[in-house]
């Protein structure tokens, strides 16, 4: 079970990346951070293509789910960068678990999968940890307020934001298990990062897409190469936690069906709970932990239904 072993390593990198990215990078914007994510981490893995065939000689289809896939991949890595920097581990990455949730419809809509009632089971458990990971906006003794946990999700910014970037990478991983009928994995991750590092700088430097991006206290993100190289160890060791996640993350994907995959990968959020409490101090570990681990197992129910 190699898939099981890289996809493992996949998440461990994500939530390290992650930790450090608001421990070291909090001030940075998610212009910023994205620029590290994506376009430091793209230098780094760049060696990795060389022996890679033309990019020229690849098919029309690949070339249309890569543009299909970048502006998901952007959209959801500035969500995903603005939630984990502005709002609390534990009530952002636990969010994620939703993925494999989604991929069950999304992988019927474009793979023609089917999910079965094991994997029902699977989706009620998952809004189960949700319901539990908020459940301070209950009152025992008032039914009505019961449902409260489950539109918390919607009251609370991060968690909101969070549950969007699940919904997009559902799409993402599916396209990206697509793409690997036309380049092998050890060169596509690469290979992606590549294209998407390269845009990013391109697209900050756009005052339309500045203006779209306005953050909710009415700043526009800022995009400062210099900053970028004050703090050097912490972007390296961002970007390099993060090309660890990518490579890993396509080596596994391609061992194995999607949604089994992001399954495993979705054990991040139980290190990005423990690394909440004990980085950042976050409170609630006891009942956070159980609402996670209530989550990853609606997730592993899913992938084995």
């Amino acid at each position: 079970m190699d898939w099981f072993l890289l996809a493992l390593v996949s998440a461990a990198a994500l939530a390290s990346a992650d930790t450090a990215t608001k421990a070291w990078l909090g001030d940075y914007s998610a212009a910023e951070i994205s620029v590290v994510r994506f376009s430091v981490c793209g230098l780094m893995l760049a060696p990795l293509l060389i022996g890679m065939p033309s990019p020229w000689t690849l098919p029309a289809p690949f070339w249309g789910w890569l543009a299909a896939m970048v502006p998901l991949e952007i959209a959801a890595m500035l969500l995903y960068m603005a939630a984990i920097r502005d709002h609390p581990l534990s009530l952002t990455l636990p969010y994620m678990a939703f993925t494999p949730v989604f991929v069950l419809g999304i992988a019927f809509w474009l793979l023609g999968e089917r999910p079965s009632p094991q994997g029902a089971v699977g989706v009620v458990l998952v809004v189960a940890g949700a319901w539990l990971l908020n459940v301070r906006h209950a009152r025992l003794k008032d039914v009505q307020s019961w449902a409260t946990p489950l539109t918390a999700i919607f009251w609370e910014p991060g968690s909101r934001m969070m549950l969007l970037v699940a919904l997009i990478y559902a799409f993402t991983a599916t396209m990206g298990k697509a793409v690997l009928d036309y380049l092998p994995p050890e060169w596509f991750g690469p290979f992606y990062f590549a294209v998407l590092g390269l845009l990013m700088p391109l697209i900050w430097a756009l005052p339309m897409a500045r203006r779209a991006a306005v953050g909710s206290d009415g700043s526009a993100p800022t995009l400062s190469i210099r900053k970028l190289f004050r703090r050097p160890r912490a972007v390296l060791t961002v970007a390099a936690l993060n090309g660890v996640m990518a490579y890993a993350h396509f080596l596994a994907i391609a061992r194995v069906e999607v949604a089994y995959m992001i399954a495993v990968k979705r054990t991040s959020l139980l290190f990005g709970i423990l690394y909440g409490a004990l980085v950042f101090g976050e409170t609630g570990l006891r009942s956070h932990l159980a609402a996670g681990a209530l989550m990853v197992a609606g997730v592993i129910v899913i992938v084995t239904s």
